[in-house]
């Protein structure tokens, strides 16, 4: 690909989607900064990362906290010298019925699903723009498509995660820069595996029984893997799609078109 020697920075790098979409980056040439909570997740996959031959460092945020996000961009420019690539992988999901969702969990998913990809896209834009190039990629799923039972917390965060997408992106086209999203389905990470515990703990069903609950709602009766999310990350990092601008690329086995 077309991305060697590139700056990325990646936020919920320290697992799942995040550290494979890092190590994608990486066997491309790219260097990285990885950021995340957990500073032990994040520092043992920049060790992997330098291990495979890139530069990469590890730079612990939070991403629903202003300042902590300011600092994470300062230091990850510091570290590449221009942040070319930005990756908001950062979220997390929950589930409740809208009559029972607390304000508390609405506040949290929307923090720092929808608020801490703004926060990150505000701190780098300006440079990519005046740079005149630049790629930045949002993490958001199905949700951000459709609804669904016990998601409304879940799928409005990601609801507006792609409609700032899509903003951002038309107000970047004539600059070099472009922003797209992807949406994948349930994929083989860590938050699924929540997914499935949660169906065990509401419905009394053993976990065989919650995963193939989840597997039958994508016609290919299989969870993806972050590999295959990792992949069309990468791709719309590359030069090879810099006619791609306000996109979401759909990952979800062909749920959403078998509705």
């Amino acid at each position: 690909m077309s991305i060697g020697g590139r700056g990325a920075l990646l936020t919920g790098g320290g697992r799942g989607i995040g550290a494979a979409v890092a190590r994608v980056l990486a066997d491309n040439g790219v260097r990285i900064v990885v950021a995340a909570r957990s500073a032990g997740e994040i520092e043992g996959v920049a060790a992997e990362l330098r291990g495979r031959g890139t530069e990469a460092w590890a730079v612990r945020c939070d991403v629903s906290q202003p300042a902590s996000v300011e600092a994470m961009c300062r230091e990850a420019a510091d570290r590449l010298g221009a942040v070319d690539i930005l990756v908001n992988n950062a979220g997390v999901a929950s589930s409740a019925p809208v009559v029972k969702l607390s304000l508390e969990e609405w506040t949290r998913l929307w923090t720092i699903n929808a608020t801490g990809a703004f926060l990150s896209m505000r701190g780098v834009l300006p440079g990519m723009m005046e740079r005149g190039w630049g790629r930045i990629v949002n993490v958001a799923s199905i949700a951000a498509i459709r609804g669904g039972r016990y998601m409304g917390g879940y799928a409005a965060s990601k609801h507006a995660l792609l409609g700032l997408t899509r903003s951002a992106a038309a107000e970047a086209a004539t600059t070099g820069v472009t922003v797209n999203a992807v949406c994948p389905g349930y994929v083989d990470t860590p938050m699924t595996d929540a997914t499935i515990e949660n169906i065990v703990n509401r419905t009394g069903m053993d976990e065989a029984a919650a995963l193939e609950a989840v597997l039958a709602t994508t016609p290919q009766r299989r969870l993806i893997t972050a590999e295959e999310v990792a992949a069309s990350v990468a791709f719309l990092c590359g030069e090879e799609a810099r006619s791609i601008n306000g996109q979401t690329v759909v990952l979800d086995g062909g749920a959403t078109a078998a509705v």
